[in-house]
């Protein structure tokens, strides 16, 4: 079978089974609308037999009064006056014998008891358990059907009559599902041949319709292989005159062009891969703008040199984007007016900050520009880089002196305690003259030894490689397992630790364990900078490609002429400190590829008094910047329309 046909039988098929559905809606809506038809018509009639049980009551009631005012006489005297109201009677009589679907009409009393009936057999006896007709109105379409046209039963139609807000009388008016069926055959018959020949126009006109949209197919294929040749594969793309099937051969056709694509569209991810991956990892501002001047790439670290947010801003103007009225927006905006490249021009930014701008214009090589590259360096992250990287040789230094001297000590200390030991034995064994003096020497010796011990154990401990478990984690869960444990001590101390965070995760690929260490040397740091209590804040946020953390004392500050040194190997300035707490810290930051930033004030009469510890550690790379994913995607709508 042809593939044409197989679309046709199928778009038929299809439509039919539609139809079908559709139809069968139909005629179960059209089925609850007549019963609910039937059971308002039986609530009417229902309610001119309460009209007329109520006019009996009343009448019998003045014309004989119970004999006593016990509920067994008011039963009997209402039960008397019904039965013998003739009205009453008629209208019951009326209304079996004129309803097409009604079988009987009763009343009964508060216990169900029949009181009087169109069927006199059925009178003082319990009127037997029938399905309600109202149950049936709100069931499914199922549920109607099986009902209506299953086996012959009764249902009930029910209008209570109350006296105090409680049953007194009920009328009931029975409907035989057989005069029902009788009732509706005639226009369900009409509505089920209507359905069918609805069905059957519908898979005409659906073949009709399907052979007329698949005829464009020939002239699509004809389109579809000369695209294919303007392609350039001709030489492997010949066109089978011997295949008649005309959607055979767009489909091989286009199979054929989405090998193309795929092609092509593998190096353009590879190439925007590596773009992604470069601008995740640069502090540098980069900005990339076409020739009418409009931004069709922003790195995230921009938005640090422009003091705005980076969404929104790809697709805007030079001039939206570059203030005229700040420093860098003047100096970007005149570089553009020379219509020069500028190599390195340094700007000083209103809040002291110093940039350094480079703009690199493409040209198309016949002098006409293609786009303009602008990138914005911050010259004091530089001099801050460079001080990092002497730290950090300065910290290699001692990693590699601390092993070989840890390495050369431990033996030594190792054979003076053999003989310390062989020495007291000796000493034991003299006489009190000769152990008095020497004893004490000797526990002094062995004193000095165990802490030498320690000290070369701590130099193994922080040379020692450390093989780091990177995960990804939300930032605000580790910061807040740190506060968690430092809780207790904190209030004993009477520190207050006041959190600034985001509401959204801020998701970082770090070794939880050892930033918890970091974070909890910083802490305590903090609650001993301030002995007789105050404020530790924690503020998080993220900061391009990082995770922030600052940690906030109100503490005495640190001196200018000390500050350079304190992340250095054993110094401290504490009496008890062992100056390898913030040197531990600084080197686990380094391992995540992060930086550890300090600024303190020691002026009491500041209000900013305090030490300020500044973290950042990168941000995971399964989140990218939102804006440069829209740009991606422009470019990947664009490079595909190209290759089409």
């Amino acid at each position: 079978m042809r593939l044409k046909t197989k679309l046709v039988v199928s778009a038929t098929g299809l439509t039919f089974a539609i139809v079908v559905v559709l139809s069968i809606l139909f005629v179960g809506e059209l089925l609850r609308q007549r019963i609910e038809q039937t059971a308002a018509a039986n609530s009417v009639l229902a309610s001119e037999v309460t009209l007329m049980t109520r006019q009996a009551v009343e009448t019998g009631l003045r014309a004989n009064p119970p004999s006593d005012l016990s509920k067994e006489a008011l039963q009997s005297a209402v039960a008397e006056a019904i039965r013998n109201y003739q009205p009453l009677t008629d209208v019951m009589n009326a209304i079996v014998r004129y309803s097409p679907t009604v079988q009987d009409v009763s009343v009964t009393d508060a216990r169900g008891i029949i009181i009087v009936s169109t069927d006199p057999d059925e009178v003082s006896q319990p009127l037997a358990q029938r399905v309600s007709l109202e149950s049936i109105q709100n069931g499914s379409i199922a549920y109607q059907r099986k009902q209506v046209f299953g086996r012959p039963q009764v249902f009930d139609s029910v209008q209570p009559l109350e006296r105090n807000s409680k049953p007194f009388l009920a009328i009931h008016v029975g409907v035989r599902s057989t005069f029902l069926r009788n009732s509706y055959e005639p226009w369900l018959r009409a509505a089920i041949l209507f359905a069918f020949l609805a069905a059957v126009a519908a898979m005409l006109a659906a073949a009709v319709l399907a052979n007329a949209a698949l005829q464009p197919i020939e002239q699509i294929s004809r389109q579809l292989q000369k695209l294919t040749l303007q392609a350039g594969a001709a030489a492997v793309i010949p066109e089978n005159k011997s295949d008649s099937d005309a959607m055979v051969r767009v489909s091989q056709t286009i199979d054929r062009l989405g090998e193309q694509m795929r092609s092509k569209e593998a190096g353009y991810s590879a190439l925007q891969a590596n773009l992604n991956q470069m601008l995740d990892t640069l502090r540098d501002g980069v900005l990339l703008f076409t020739s009418d001047r409009r931004a069709v790439m922003i790195s995230d670290a921009a938005a640090y040199f422009l003091n705005r947010p980076q969404a929104g801003l790809v697709g805007k103007q030079l001039e939206e984007i570059f203030e005229p009225d700040t420093a860098l927006g003047a100096a970007v905006l005149t570089s553009f007016a020379d219509g020069e490249s500028v190599s390195a021009d340094g700007v000083t930014l209103e809040d002291g900050r110093r940039v350094q701008v480079s703009l690199d214009r493409f040209n198309d090589g016949q002098g006409e520009s293609m786009g303009t590259l602008i990138t914005l360096r911050d010259l004091d992250s530089m001099m801050q880089l460079g001080q990092e990287l002497e730290i950090s040789r300065r910290l290699a230094a001692i990693g590699r002196l601390t092993a070989g001297v840890g390495h050369e000590v431990k033996n030594p200390i190792n054979a003076m305690v053999v003989h310390l030991e062989l020495l007291r034995g000796k000493l034991a064994g003299a006489g009190p003259e000769a152990f008095g003096g020497a004893q004490r020497h000797v526990d002094i010796l062995s004193g000095e030894m165990q802490r030498l011990d320690r000290v070369v154990q701590t130099l193994a401990d922080f040379s020692r490689p450390i093989e780091l478990k990177l995960r990804e984690h939300d930032l605000r869960q580790v910061v807040d397992a740190v506060i968690q444990l430092t809780s207790a001590e904190m209030k004993a101390n009477g520190v207050r630790v006041l959190v600034d965070a985001p509401d959204e995760p801020l998701m970082v690929r770090i070794d939880a364990e050892l930033v918890r260490q970091a974070l909890l040397n910083l802490f305590l740091n903090g609650m001993q900078a301030m002995p007789d209590g105050g404020t530790l804040k924690l503020n998080l946020r993220r900061e391009h490609q990082f995770g922030v953390i600052e940690v906030t004392d109100e503490g005495e500050g640190i001196a200018p002429e000390v500050l350079p040194r304190i992340f250095e190997l054993y110094f401290t300035t504490k009496p008890k400190g062992s100056g390898i707490g913030l040197a531990m810290t600084y080197r686990i930051l380094q391992m995540h590829g992060g930086t550890l930033d300090v600024r303190s004030n020691g002026n009491p009469l500041a209000l900013d008094r305090g030490t300020t510890f500044t973290l950042r550690l990168p941000i995971a790379a399964g989140s990218p910047a939102e804006t440069r994913k829209a740009v991606s995607g422009v470019m990947s709508r664009r490079a595909l329309g190209e290759h089409v």
